[in-house]
């Protein structure tokens, strides 16, 4: 245990700021175990772990704000980014929206103590155009009681984290060994859940050159944008014809649908998430004719397809092919 001590009073602050931005940026790196031990080791030395608190929440802040100007300079091609790059697809960027929509600015305060609001949770924020100083005012309290919480939980089990760790001084190598296993195993099963999800999301899809095919032809369908509102209003594109639906209010917006109209559902993030929700509680109601648009908004994007303005798609239910298709210049 002396040559931990030894440790953290060298490097012990580099430590927990490295591995809180780690986290925060993304990387698959938990902070937890380090802030748990920096808690233990400022029962001796109160005045560290204070220090190790600012350093957390400074380290936090300045991950987060790369995240929030990202999200302010390239708004849903950030979601997207973190669609393809978080191992927890699931609770992804529709988690964190629907959050928002809930709780607005105060997802910040509890994004951290939720898997995959922690790092989706800024650009989010940075893109829907939330001030500088509200960003840095909630996020900061929510890195204070994310941090605080680490500390603390590190501090009132003092005793059984150093006993701890002085069974893994006594081991040596073997210990740093197992260390690295235990992490390299836990980006595994991250990474197998990840492909797990991918699975589940197996189902006939169309994709966006056979939708504008299908509409040009004049065999218009039925088409679901699943996105949550928040999405929508940082990126306000829609396919021409599209109804905006919310999750919650689905049954009433399918309400006048007859069972046998060919539905096409798309959202924003590459893998369709919600585009295969909606599609399969569709089947699940009678709608024999339902696909996700592969590859969702951005294959539309870049197929080079026209979009329409809201306040169009609102009076058009059914558009004309004639005038509401095309392709940019």
């Amino acid at each position: 245990m002396q040559d931990i001590h030894q440790f953290f009073g060298e490097y012990g602050l580099a430590a927990v700021f490295a591995a809180v931005f780690l986290e925060q940026v993304g990387a698959p790196i938990p902070a937890l175990p380090v802030l748990l031990l920096a808690g233990a080791l400022a029962a001796d030395d109160p005045l560290f772990g204070a220090l190790a608190l600012f350093v957390a929440i400074l380290a936090s802040t300045l991950g987060d704000l790369a995240w929030f100007w990202a999200g302010r300079r390239f708004g849903h091609r950030v979601l997207s980014l973190m669609c393809k790059v978080s191992l927890s697809p699931d609770s992804c960027v529709r988690q964190t929206e629907a959050t928002f929509e809930r709780r607005g600015v105060g997802t910040l305060v509890i994004a951290k103590f939720v898997p995959g609001l922690s790092t989706v949770a800024p650009p989010l924020a940075g893109a829907l155009g939330m001030g500088v100083p509200s960003f840095l005012v909630f996020n900061g309290a929510g890195s204070a009681l994310w941090a605080g919480a680490g500390l603390l939980g590190g501090l009132l089990f003092h005793d059984q984290i150093n006993s701890l760790f002085e069974g893994i001084a006594a081991l040596g190598g073997y210990a740093l060994a197992a260390v690295g296993l235990l992490l390299g195993l836990y980006i595994l099963f991250r990474w197998y859940d990840r492909r797990r999800f991918y699975r589940a999301l197996e189902m006939a899809r169309i994709s966006a050159e056979e939708l504008h095919r299908l509409m040009n032809e004049g065999e218009y369908p039925v088409i679901l944008d699943v996105r949550s509102r928040a999405h929508r209003e940082v990126d306000p594109r829609l396919i021409p014809g599209a109804r905006p639906v919310d999750l919650e209010d689905l049954d009433a917006a399918v309400a006048d649908l007859p069972p046998g109209r060919e539905v096409i559902v798309y959202c924003a993030c590459p893998n369709e998430a919600s585009a295969v929700k909606v599609a399969r509680l569709l089947s699940n109601r009678g709608y024999a004719r339902v696909r996700p648009l592969s590859g969702g908004l951005d294959a539309w994007a870049a197929a080079g397809f026209q979009f329409q303005s809201p306040g169009e798609a609102a009076v058009l239910a059914v558009p004309d092919p004639a005038t509401a298709l095309g392709t940019t210049p």
